[in-house]
């Protein structure tokens, strides 16, 4: 299995993430990996570690995720492995609930959720997200 960080999606992953079948409700999951120092585009807030320049992002994502009518869930660091082999854990997992695929792209393409990215992508050295629905009655 080869995994690979990313910070960004590619257009191909986009579209074919968008232009899946709506499903329902979804919980992404996400495998985040902070760089050592923020990297802002303008050079700011060089002092500050990949973690705090994503914490920023982190504690404004959660009004953005409730506008759309989701849920903000568990976050936490990544301690340990006790199954499976990777070359270098993930730093922090993250849970956030979306009713819809429909609800999630309007979140991204929100203008006030466009503004707090810059934290993430100043932050994140690259994530994995990955999308999970619970059994089906």
């Amino acid at each position: 299995m080869h995994v690979a960080n990313a910070v960004m999606p590619t257009p191909d992953q986009i579209a074919a993430f968008f232009s899946a079948v709506e499903d329902g409700p979804f919980t992404m999951v996400n495998l985040l990996k902070f760089k050592a120092k923020a990297d802002y585009p303008d050079g700011r807030d060089a002092q500050l570690t990949g973690f705090e320049a994503y914490m920023r992002y982190g504690m404004a994502v959660g009004a953005h995720i409730e506008a759309v009518g989701g849920r903000p869930g568990y976050a936490g660091r990544v301690t340990g492995l006790m199954l499976g082999e990777v070359e270098e854990l993930w730093d922090m997992v993250a849970l956030a609930e979306y009713p819809s695929l429909a609800a999630f792209q309007a979140m991204v393409a929100n203008p006030g959720y466009q503004a707090i990215s810059v934290h993430r992508e100043a932050g994140l050295a690259g994530q994995l997200n990955i999308k999970t629905q619970g059994p089906r009655a």
